[in-house]
């Protein structure tokens, strides 16, 4: 690495001091720890010729070099260039990013970047020495990011399948497939035991029971790494992270990122098991949570990074951060942050262009004695401790490993008959009046609902794209739709079948297949405020409904990332089968839907709930609860013969729980989170980061209504400009509840003297498959502010009908409040609400 001058402020070291001080030692109630943390044996020990190896390499490293090793960027935030000056110890791939951020990138071009970035790193006419680096990815259910891989169902279904060799061979095909791009590792596999279904993440999680997650846990970290008495980390194996330590499954209502508050005794039964089984089968990595433990962020949680993971467990890998995960600890930034290491980070993973004052100000924190070198040397010596045990130091370059550039291994038939099996054994069948199923495949069939020919649909989020969202059935060659699968069949067995997304039909059917669900979402974005499905926008209902009021025998199949309350849809359903996100091979579920053509059941319904069914929209429910009282048990599920249980005239009441106290803040003297308040005037956006701010026709300030600052102004002088609440984690949040209500968006608002041409209040919606612009609604409010009395705080109030009847889907909500002007206007707000009911007295009325 050339010599670079390191300038860091007073402030930040100081800053360092106190925060990373405070933050190395865990709070007082935790320091007491329990006696309930096992020493993990690995079946991965240690090897004194691999413990020389790193001490002597690490002997002649210097600092700036074992920095550049805890530095993970991310491909498009760096160049071949950087790595050949730095010689990052990692970097990865994000969900959705590709090599020349081509989503149609072919094999050559991954493992052509693969080549460059390590042939790069092993180029020691820069940095002075020549360590390979490693490559990491999210291949969470397949090689997600490549077109047309292999996508097995998402870890949710693979639990109700509950077969952990089927796991190992899903995990081994998996790791054949990241091999042929030329990547070293993944970022798999999840271990969070799920308590709350609200939580965006559920389906990457196998259960709400730590049982089949110990035991999932080593399957597929045998399947990703090989077994040590085996073939580990050989030729078609990769490193694995166990992820992410600890308890991002329990969160406070599901919060993503949120508070965990379990007991520690509780964190160890509930949610540590999988790390047992994963750390056990030697698991060479493991990913900090972004979640907080009793109020204290993990990647900042020295007791249970240092203490618990490294101590106490015996974990001899390396730890790395999740995306920006460090820049979350208090008096931390992505680009600052001693206090993550001292706790017992090892590897900052920092997409964006953080990494670079990121790595200078950690030299300069070592240098100053903020960061103790030893911590630096043992962090650096668990990251070479795996790179020599995964033979990085002796394997071939990337593009010359055996599997490389092998295009026959992405998508391999063999590994497509895995993902069919893990189809078959995970649907659930909750619901067969009169042994409906399974269905003869020679008569007229309908196949009705928005998922039935959607590959996209049925595959999830973290599918090519981060969200899934924005994919065409042309994006995954080699897979099947649900359709697909039972046209197949029925044609060949004589009957007929016809495809119809809103149910309409040339000749009735003898029976209908309706496949519907939820859209794809990954992290943050499937966050919901409760279980109900299509809350406030019953569409699917209405298909089912429509075909059972033409006498036509209904199949539900539910494309879900969680179970959901579907009451109604299960009372207008004559059969309901839980397909959880099946992936790429959905023609497995005519596998089990349909007889053959000699009228024979091809594959019985195996699959049983690894999450209790809600009984409930808004009550977590677990097994073993004291008060357990789900709707479907943990463990249930149909086979063929076996009565329905499930009565067709289930409670459809919804009960909102929500009272007049119950208002949604957006505004009370500060933006509330997860909002963040922005100005824009033409193409300028910018966040509100102090007490006055200007742009072009637009002028902001705090001012005092009952206290200090406790209010803001905003001054328009003629061009469109105005204020915006958005998301500030960028992720959806549902306020459906409000919607159903009867809720309102209120403002407490002064106006000046006069008031601008137009005045108009809008909010926006993320929805995926929406045309550019339908999932948002304007209102102009000029008339009803003309209305109030100048100079005096009022009142002003909007129906959410008013935006629900023009497009706004609430429970996808990324902007709830939006004012621009155009002309000039003076106007003052010391609150931005949205609360229940009040729509018949609104200001702006637009009920019935």
């Amino acid at each position: 690495m050339k010599k670079t001058t390191i300038k860091i402020s007073l402030s930040v070291l100081a800053a360092g001091i106190l925060t990373a001080c405070g933050s190395a030692q865990p709070s007082a109630e935790v320091k007491k720890g329990l006696d309930i943390w096992p020493k993990i044996h690995s079946e991965v020990g240690k090897d004194p010729e691999i413990e020389r190896q790193v001490a002597a390499l690490l002997s002649k490293m210097t600092l700036e070099q074992k920095v550049a090793q805890m530095i993970q960027p991310e491909i498009r935030d760096i160049t071949v260039e950087d790595m050949r000056r730095y010689g990052f110890g990692s970097y990865l791939n994000g969900g959705g990013a590709f090599p020349g951020n081509n989503k149609h990138a072919s094999v050559k071009d991954w493992v052509d970047l693969a080549e460059a970035m390590y042939q790069a790193s092993v180029d020691d006419s820069l940095d002075g020495i020549n360590i390979p680096t490693m490559w990491g990815t999210d291949a969470v259910h397949g090689h997600n990011n490549v077109i047309g891989a292999t996508l097995f169902p998402h870890n949710i279904g693979l639990g109700a399948a509950n077969n952990p060799e089927l796991i190992e061979k899903i995990a081994q095909a998996t790791a054949k497939e990241v091999m042929a791009t030329g990547i070293d590792w993944v970022f798999a596999p999840t271990v969070a035991t799920v308590r709350d279904d609200r939580w965006g993440r559920t389906y990457e999680g196998y259960s709400e029971d730590p049982e089949i997650v110990k035991a999932y846990a080593a399957a597929i970290v045998h399947g990703l790494q090989g077994h040590a008495d085996g073939d580990f980390l050989g030729d078609d194996r990769v490193i694995s992270t166990v992820k992410h330590f600890l308890g991002d499954g329990g969160t406070v209502k599901g919060d993503d990122q949120g508070n965990n508050i379990d007991s520690e005794q509780m964190l160890f039964d509930i949610h540590a098991q999988g790390y047992v089984g994963g750390l056990t089968a030697g698991a060479q990595s493991v990913m900090a949570s972004f979640n907080s433990w009793q109020g204290e962020k993990i990647h900042g949680h020295h007791y249970l990074l240092t203490e618990v993971l490294k101590n106490k467990m015996g974990f001899d890998g390396f730890v790395v951060g999740d995306w920006n995960g460090h820049g979350q600890i208090p008096g931390c930034r992505n680009d600052d942050c001693p206090q993550a290491v001292n706790a017992g980070l090892d590897v900052y993973m920092v997409p964006t262009d953080a990494w670079k004052p990121l790595l200078e100000n950690t030299i300069a924190q070592v240098k100053a004695g903020f960061i103790p070198q030893s911590r630096i040397d043992d962090a650096v010596t668990r990251i070479l401790r795996v790179k020599f045990r995964a033979g990085l130091f002796d394997k071939p370059s990337p593009a010359k490993r055996p599997h490389a550039n092998n295009r026959q291994l992405i998508g391999h038939e063999a590994h497509r008959e895995i993902a069919r099996q893990a189809v078959r054994e995970s649907l659930v069948l909750l619901k067969n009046n009169h042994q409906l199923l399974p269905l003869a495949p020679n008569q007229r069939i309908l196949v009705a609902g928005d998922a039935a020919d959607n590959i996209g649909k049925q595959s999830g989020g973290w599918t090519i794209t981060w969200q899934g969202t924005n994919n065409q059935n042309s994006d995954f060659p080699g897979g099947q739709s649900i359709y697909d699968g039972i046209a197949q069949q029925v044609q060949l067995a004589g009957g007929e079948v016809e495809l119809s997304e809103n149910g309409q039909f040339v000749t009735k059917p003898d029976v209908a297949i309706v496949v519907f669900g939820e859209e794809p979402y990954a992290e943050g974005h499937g966050d919901r405020e409760t279980l109900i499905y299509q809350h406030g926008n019953k569409r699917d209902l209405a298909l089912l409904k429509s075909l059972k009021a033409q006498g036509i025998p209904v199949v539900s199949v539910f494309i879900s990332g969680r179970a959901m309350w579907v009451n109604p849809e299960l009372n207008a359903s004559d059969a309901f089968v839980a397909a959880w996100l099946p992936g790429s091979q959905g023609e497995a579920v005519a596998d089990v839907l349909l007889r053959n053509a000699k009228g024979e059941i091809q594959h019985d319904f195996s699959g049983r709930l690894s999450f209790s069914w809600p009984a409930h929209p808004s009550k977590p429910v677990n097994r073993y609860d004291e008060d357990y009282a789900p709707l479907l048990p943990y463990g249930f599920g149909l086979s063929y013969g076996d009565p329905s249980i499930l009565s067709n005239t289930l409670s459809e009441k919804v009960d909102t729980a929500l009272s007049s106290s119950d208002v949604y803040a957006l505004f009370n003297g500060k933006a509330q989170q997860p909002w963040q308040m922005r100005l824009f005037s033409g193409e300028q956006n910018l966040p509100v980061s102090a007490s006055s701010m200007a742009l072009e026709g637009l002028s902001y300030r705090t001012i005092d209504k009952d206290i200090q600052e406790d209010a803001f102004r905003v001054d328009w002088q003629g061009p469109k400009a105005g204020v915006q609440f958005v998301s500030g984690n960028g992720f959806r949040e549902d306020l459906a509840r409000y919607q159903a209500v009867g809720g309102v968006l209120s403002m407490t608002v002064k106006r000046g003297d006069g008031v601008a041409d137009k005045a108009i209040i809008g909010m926006h919606c993320e929805s995926e498959g929406d045309v550019p612009g339908s999932c948002r609604a304007q209102v102009d409010i000029s008339t009803e502010l003309q209305g109030l009395a100048a100079q005096q705080w009022q009142v002003l109030s909007i129906d959410l009908q008013c935006f629900a009847s023009k497009g706004v889907q609430f429970d996808q909500m990324v902007m709830p409040f939006e004012l621009y002007a155009t002309g000039s206007m003076s106007l003052s707000f010391s609150d931005i609400s949205i609360m229940p009911a009040g729509d018949k007295q609104a200001t702006v009325h637009c009920q019935d």
